[in-house]
């Protein structure tokens, strides 16, 4: 009579009788799951006349402060600016600045109304290229 053993090592067992002979019989299949998948290029260095990468914004309210908070994944500078729209005829809207925002960084831009807020959105603009130095 044999000896029983318990499950996870029958399993163990079957795997290696089916997997083992397969190995065997068939190394460029080994090659091809162990190559390295190709690497990914992210848009902006793939062509840099192609299309800008904006920086990845999101806008939180909070009353009468709204907030954003960009970040900036691209190789290339992005320039943005918070704008905000009072709901009020007599509350001035508010522009920031524009902050550059460069590779691999993140800001955060603040504005107010004096009540509500009716909307608020981010403008990006490229920052120009570095002039290409004399040697």
């Amino acid at each position: 009579m044999g000896v029983r053993l318990p499950r996870h090592r029958r399993t163990a067992r079957r795997a290696v009788r089916l997997l083992v002979p397969a190995a065997l019989a068939a190394p460029a299949l080994l090659a091809a799951v162990a190559a390295p998948a190709p690497a990914r290029v992210a848009p902006a260095v793939i062509a840099a006349g192609e299309e800008h990468a904006e920086a990845t914004c999101r806008t939180v309210t909070e009353g009468s402060r709204v907030t954003a908070y960009c970040h900036n994944p691209y190789p290339r500078t992005d320039r943005v600016s918070l704008h905000v729209e009072c709901a009020r005829w007599w509350d001035v809207d508010a522009d920031s600045a524009p902050v550059e925002v460069p590779p691999t960084a993140y800001v955060e831009l603040t504005e107010r109304c004096w009540k509500e807020v009716a909307a608020a959105w981010i403008s990006h603009d490229p920052a120009p290229a570095p002039a290409p130095q004399a040697p």
